[in-house]
């Protein structure tokens, strides 16, 4: 009973969400405090490939479990290793900027810009999860 709660509805995508956005929150800050670092290369995470490995786990959870209960199965990328708990990363360099004499390729500009991408998304995770739990307070003192 109580673990169809916790595996139902929104909640399993807004955890990944939530888990997906802090690890690449990691990253970012990491290329924030290296951006002076002779020879450092950047690192990022795809959020596209992240968005389409929940969006294929969603469409199977529909298909083979139920429209909104059951685990939400998600296949590993070259990137993303799904954990039961967590999600291990291997950030790719980012190879799109220009290359100063240090060998540093930085761009701070669309560092920041990625970062409050970033930042508004695991809000928005942050925000879903926590009405998931209300819901469910709500459901349990019977005010559903």
């Amino acid at each position: 009973m109580i673990h169809g709660m916790f595996d139902s509805g929104a909640l399993p995508a807004a955890e990944r969400l939530v888990q997906f956005t802090a690890r690449r929150h990691r990253v970012l800050a990491d290329g924030i405090a290296n951006l002076s670092t002779p020879f450092y290369k950047p690192r990022d995470l795809d959020p596209k490939a992240f968005q389409s490995a929940l969006a294929d786990a969603i469409d199977r959870r529909r298909k083979t479990v139920s429209p909104i209960r059951g685990p939400l199965e998600m296949q590993n990328t070259r990137q993303l290793r799904f954990e039961p708990d967590r999600i291990d990363v291997r950030p790719d360099p980012v190879h799109r900027n220009i290359l100063f004499h240090d060998q540093n390729n930085r761009d701070l500009e669309r560092l920041m810009q990625h970062l409050a991408e970033n930042t508004v998304s695991h809000q928005v995770g942050i925000e879903l999860v926590k009405n998931q739990f209300d819901m469910i307070g709500r459901a349990i003192e019977e005010r559903a």
